[in-house]
């Protein structure tokens, strides 16, 4: 670890007051209207960055340094959840039934901090930094997806982003330094139409219920008998929904569950196991069906060597305990959409662990998180972006 002389660059009391003012005014994905404009009159106040909006809710700013050279972008998600806060702050959120309760405040103020340093040492680095504050990673197809095919991002060389967790110790920079750093997501709904008839004449209907419980049953058997061992994968039904009556056979049963896998090629694989299994159960008892199938987001896979770079730049500005090796996260993000772009690096940022008082998880209703935890956050972005400009 190196003390650097641009620490002191740092906006530590401004990027506060910035966190709070997006956890207290959260907005839900793709409505992220006043945070896009707060957003960018602070942009603006930091003079010289040019500013664009490749989707009406999200911001691109860029900062062109001294020399030519290669460009990376940084990315922070800026939207809120769905959730009703059950918090103490006394910022807690002001929008009844919206919460910041993924972080996503503190990626945007961290990014924000890290933009105002890098645009103060414009005149020292060769090649061009851009910043890329991002409306809706929490709604599937995600913003991401939007933002690349904007056509707004042109020549990227790299690019990097963090999320915030806690169970992670304040603070810590965890980086996964090569291959999958979270799961890939997809989700299907099928609703199973049978023929509905009285509970004690069941040979006169199609059970939808027992076509269900079949279906559910044999998606279970999927990780087990039809996946490589050695990928995470994760097939999870979550809603069996049907019947209003106990002697009544309905006519219809609806199903819902998620995919979580790392490997695209056995992603591909789930999901032709699924529409198999959902066809031939339906076929078996006379039943048809409709299937909405839905590939939301990848697994971010991080490239070796930039993750090695991000992680030697942590190194240089934190203590060695602070940058443990960094593990791969379940949950999914629609990171993965960069990688269309460029070489991808995401990592973790420590906000705080049960000993350290922080027990609730990202997307609780209790989620908080400790403040101090920012600011490696931004050292440690800044100091991957000059490495890698340099390297």
């Amino acid at each position: 670890m190196q003390e650097k002389t641009w620490f002191q660059l740092i906006p530590q009391s401004e990027m506060i007051n910035w966190r709070r003012h997006f956890h207290e005014y959260p907005e839900l994905s793709f409505k992220e209207v006043k945070t896009s404009n707060y957003i960018i009159d602070i942009l603006k106040s930091f003079g010289d960055i040019k500013i664009t909006q490749p989707t009406p809710t999200s911001v691109l700013g860029t900062i062109v340094g001294q020399y030519p050279g290669k460009k990376i972008l940084i990315r922070a998600d800026i939207d809120g959840l769905p959730v009703t806060e059950e918090t103490d702050l006394a910022f807690k959120s002001q929008n009844q039934g919206v919460m910041q309760a993924c972080g996503h405040d503190t990626h945007a103020a961290i990014l924000l901090a890290t933009t105002k340093v890098l645009n103060d040492l414009r005149d020292q680095f060769h090649g061009t930094v851009q910043v890329i504050f991002q409306h809706a990673e929490e709604q599937v197809p995600g913003g991401a997806r939007e933002i690349v095919a904007s056509g707004q991002l042109h020549d990227i060389d790299a690019v990097i982003g963090l999320h915030i967790m806690t169970g992670l110790k304040a603070g810590s920079i965890n980086v996964v330094t090569e291959g999958a750093a979270t799961t890939g997501a997809d989700a299907f709904e099928v609703t199973i139409q049978g023929r509905g008839s009285h509970g004690s004449m069941p040979q006169e209907g199609i059970d939808p219920i027992t076509i269900g419980a079949e279906i559910v049953n044999q998606l279970h058997t999927i990780t087990s008998r039809f996946t490589p061992p050695k990928d995470l994968n994760v097939v999870t039904v979550g809603q069996f929904q049907s019947g209003v009556a106990v002697n009544v056979l309905p006519d219809t049963a609806f199903i819902g569950g998620s995919v979580r896998t790392i490997s695209e090629d056995t992603r591909q694989a789930i999901a032709q196991r699924i529409k198999k299994i959902i066809h031939n159960t339906c076929d078996t008892y006379g039943a048809s069906y409709d299937l909405n199938y839905q590939f939301a987001y990848a697994a971010v896979i991080n490239d070796g060597q930039l993750s090695q770079l991000v992680k030697a730049s942590a190194l240089d500005v934190l203590p060695a305990a602070m940058v443990p090796q960094g593990q791969m996260m379940s949950a999914s993000e629609d990171f993965s959409a960069y990688a269309k772009v460029a070489p991808v690096c995401f990592f973790l940022l420590g906000g705080g662990d049960e000993a350290e008082g922080y027990p609730y998880s990202n997307h609780s209703p209790k989620f908080i998180i400790d403040e101090s935890s920012l600011i490696n956050g931004v050292k440690a972005e800044v100091a991957s972006v000059l490495n890698f400009l340099k390297a």
